[in-house]
């Protein structure tokens, strides 16, 4: 990820990218975390360091840095593990306040460390990250599982259409959405069923090109016929991952299929 800075970054697309500025909160003050948190806490065991072993304190430390890695991001992590061996070194070793080692156990021990502090923090946000996925696989299996009932339930198809424009709106972040019933026009971007989208001939892949410009199709099968289309006006934040893009598809499947069933939907 880039360094801080006030600025957007303009992608070759002419979508902006987020940069540190933009990140959600969490990771924000994750990222502060990192940099204050070692600091304050080496700075409050100055008054025990003559009395407090080194590998006690550097426990201490790495304590510190798998909290901000478990709160926050990869990066939050990293910076945590970064600055905890910068000030472990600065408040705690002989000469102090300087950061300059003489005793070579010392030195080992800042290495270690940062060596520690590097790790345990990738596996803090590893373990944060498989969390955060567990839960999001939940609520895609409960937005299909509510589509699904009411396919079954809806007396017409424009209520099953009606509540997919919803969910699409909240799963991809979407700045609106609309239904179109009827016959194809023009060559809007699409995307497809593997979660690319197609401009032209030209596969687009989201997460790396960001959103093409404009809406972009989705289209609602039934029997293998085309049944309408979902116009999705992309929102300004990130691309949502590949599994709610494969989501996206599922639900616009289950429209198809209530489409088939009920008939087209209404004006």
């Amino acid at each position: 990820m880039s360094t801080v800075t006030g600025t957007w970054k303009r992608h070759r697309t002419g979508r902006t990218r987020a940069t540190p500025w933009t990140w959600p909160l969490r990771d924000r003050l994750a990222l502060t975390a990192g940099l204050a948190a070692p600091f304050l806490v080496a700075l409050a065991l100055v008054p025990f360091r003559t009395s407090l072993s080194h590998t006690n304190a550097a426990l201490v430390l790495v304590v510190v840095v798998v909290a901000v890695a478990s709160l926050g991001s990869r990066t939050a992590g990293v910076v945590a593990a970064l600055s905890a061996a910068a000030w472990f070194d600065f408040f705690l070793t002989r000469p102090y306040e300087t950061f300059v080692i003489n005793a070579s156990a010392d030195i080992e021990t800042a290495v270690l460390l940062l060596i520690v502090g590097l790790i345990v923090s990738q596996l803090a946000a590893r373990a944060r990250r498989l969390e955060i996925m567990t839960v999001t696989d939940a609520a895609h299996l409960a937005r299909i599982h509510r589509t699904a009932d009411l396919v079954q339930s809806a007396n017409s198809a424009d209520t099953v259409v009606d509540h997919v424009r919803g969910e699409l709106t909240e799963l991809l972040g979407l700045r609106a959405c609309r239904f179109e019933y009827g016959t194809l026009l023009g060559r809007p971007p699409r995307l497809e069923k593997d979660g690319t989208v197609t401009v032209g001939r030209r596969i687009w892949n989201p997460d790396t090109d960001g959103w093409p410009e404009g809406e972009i199709e989705l289209r609602a099968y039934g029997n293998g016929h085309y049944l309408g289309r979902f116009m999705l006006a992309p929102g300004p934040g990130a691309v949502p991952a590949l599994q709610a893009r494969l989501v996206a598809v599922t639900l616009a499947d289950q429209t198809g299929a209530a489409l088939d069933t009920s008939g087209p939907v209404g004006g």
